[in-house]
């Protein structure tokens, strides 16, 4: 059989019948023209295997930060596998590339989160800090503070302990890690917060928060993880104010706070680090994935205060957790060329400018019937779908109006990400004004002629 790559697009997808797409309906992907296949990307632009050029409204999956084909970071990651291919950070090993980019993390991110463990994605990030957690308190002779407090709406990745932090919504017909993650309510005051003010869903919030540390026990309790803004769980912003009291609420009863900011660091809100630049808090640790390389390699990190590492660095014990490419010197490299293309670009800073044109232009699309609610902040935004404003009624599962709404934007030049009633935009961060504009201009028709479209009982 050959090892060449397919060229075709019946050729490519023929191959790709052996793959086992992720987070997809396996079985609709059995359908002819269910699948597109991206053979080149140069900027914001994508090329699919028909020679259609598409912008990437996605951002690859809310990673592609500075855009593709930057030379700087693809020329890093050459430059670093002819020196040194691979080494591991493992026992007593380190290289230089791993060494410096755990150093300029530790500048970037807020306060004393000086100690940087490396993984390969978000969740492996995620499962990782529980776990250092766990251990952390078993070297304080505390072992009952094992379980997690997560939320409704919240994704925080797919491994076994990860999903389970994740939205139970997201599991159904999996199993998961059991009794260690307990939820609590969606800070989404447009879909919940009917008949109060933004400061009374506020108070619900953190009261049903202390309701739950009070009924498991803070004694029990390792951590609360969230997302300063919800990602796959729909973009939910949450109320002003909202995650400086919860973390206040953390110190209180002494639960350790971990701010999942796997999509919203490195520029996506206009910041390195959104929790304090634009939440106000300090968390005791900081998972990052996605944007730290642009998606050029897969990287992750666990950033933590020196406390943590003080306590898990002491001596009588093994620190006995790693993967084996952690700290990969292909992906640091990655990580460093990214990291300083940024800064010489000042793409946060831009990105803090355009990002709330591109907010605002997504939000005029609120005057169209089926749009219900335009969120999110800058480069990461959310479009909700109803049948009807009023009652903020749902379209019937079935027809999948995500979907057809992405489905007639490609047609039209813009890849979306559908999630069930919900349309998903995360693009690169260098879109231009012009361009911005024309992703305004796809979706208003877009989801104009969808909605046109539909049937009379639909509407």
């Amino acid at each position: 059989m050959s090892s060449k790559l397919p060229q075709t697009t019946d050729d490519i997808l023929a191959a790709d019948a052996h793959l086992v797409q992720s987070w997809a309906d396996l079985n609709g992907l059995k359908e002819p023209h269910a699948r597109t296949a991206i053979v080149a990307a140069k900027g914001v632009m994508v090329r699919d295997s028909n020679g259609h050029e598409l912008i990437d409204g996605i951002g690859g999956l809310w990673c592609v930060n500075v855009g593709h084909g930057r030379r700087e970071i693809i020329n890093a990651i050459s430059n670093q596998l002819s020196t040194l291919d691979f080494y591991s950070t493992f026992y007593t090993f380190t290289h230089p590339t791993a060494a410096a980019l755990a150093r300029k993390l530790a500048e970037l991110a807020p306060g004393n989160l000086n100690r940087v463990h490396f993984s390969t994605s978000g969740s492996d990030a995620n499962d990782g800090a529980v776990r250092i957690l766990h251990h952390y308190y078993e070297r304080l002779g505390r072992p009952t503070k094992k379980l997690v407090l997560s939320r409704h709406g919240a994704y925080h990745g797919s491994t076994y302990l990860s999903i389970a932090m994740t939205t139970p919504a997201y599991s159904k017909g999996w199993s998961k890690a059991e009794g260690i993650v307990h939820h609590l309510k969606k800070p989404h005051y447009w879909r919940d917060g009917d008949g109060m003010t933004e400061a009374e869903f506020t108070d619900v919030l953190v009261a049903d928060m202390r309701h739950e540390i009070e009924r498991l026990g803070a004694e029990n309790i390792a951590c609360f993880i969230g997302e300063p803004i919800m990602g796959a769980g729909g973009v939910i912003v949450p109320p002003k104010g909202y995650h400086k009291r919860i973390q206040a609420l953390c110190r209180e009863y002494d639960i350790k706070f971990i701010a999942d900011e796997v999509v919203t660091a490195f520029g996506r809100l206009g910041h390195f680090f959104a929790s304090e630049a634009v939440f106000d808090t300090q968390p005791d640790i900081i998972t990052v994935a996605k944007g730290v390389t642009s998606g050029y390699q897969p990287l992750a990190a666990t950033i933590m205060t020196d406390e943590i590492y003080d306590v898990v660095s002491g001596p009588d014990g093994v620190f006995t957790h790693g993967m084996t490419y952690a700290g990969h010197p292909a992906a640091a490299a990655a990580g460093l060329a990214n990291i300083a293309l940024m800064e010489a670009e000042r793409i946060p800073e831009r990105a803090a400018i355009t990002g709330k044109i591109f907010e605002n232009t997504l939000r005029k699309l609120e005057d169209i019937d089926i749009v219900g609610e335009v969120r999110g902040s800058h480069f990461m935004m959310g479009i909700e779908f109803v049948r009807d404003k009023g009652s903020k009624t749902l379209f019937d599962a079935q027809l999948n109006i995500g979907m057809l709404v992405a489905r007639k934007a490609q047609e039209k030049g813009l890849v979306a990400r559908p999630l069930g009633h919900i349309l998903i935009l995360s693009p690169p961060l260098t879109l231009s004004e012009e361009q911005i504009a024309k992703i305004g201009g796809i979706l208003r028709e877009s989801i104009t002629e969808v909605m046109n479209e539909l049937p009379k009982h639909c509407r």
